[in-house]
């Protein structure tokens, strides 16, 4: 059952050339599924080893991810019953919400230059959509 979670989080595998590292890219997807609203709150997410088989990856991969999407308060771990994405995004002093925006926009250089795109071009296109959502 979970493993159609993982499938639906991540539908493509991970790239391992090293661009960007693997705990980078599942925070990420976690993040991106909660996003666009594959995953909403209260929905459990796959355990760690249903995650770490899933994407052929290391267990203490996944575990890393977790703990930061934890501390970002993305997602809470339920005692013997698993982490599930979190009732309400936290809402960040001003000091927090910068270092969060320029975490997220790191990660966007981080991966358009990993993919080869300009960055320049990735930021273009992020104005234009938050402009189309608008």
């Amino acid at each position: 059952m979970y493993a159609d979670k993982s499938s639906l989080i991540f539908p493509q595998p991970l790239d391992s050339s090293g661009g960007v590292p693997l705990r980078v890219q599942l925070r990420e997807g976690v993040l991106a599924a909660i996003g666009d609203g594959r995953l909403a709150a209260n929905d459990r997410l796959p355990t760690m080893r249903e995650l770490s088989v899933h994407l052929s990856i290391d267990l203490n991969t996944v575990q890393r991810a977790y703990a930061e999407l934890e501390r970002m308060g993305a997602i809470e771990t339920r005692r013997a019953r698993g982490s599930f994405v979190s009732r309400a995004p936290p809402m960040p002093d001003d000091t927090v919400r910068q270092v969060q925006v320029e975490a997220c926009a790191a990660s966007a250089i981080a991966v358009a230059r990993a993919q080869g795109l300009p960055p320049e071009d990735v930021a273009r296109t992020m104005l234009s959509l938050l402009e189309i959502q608008s």
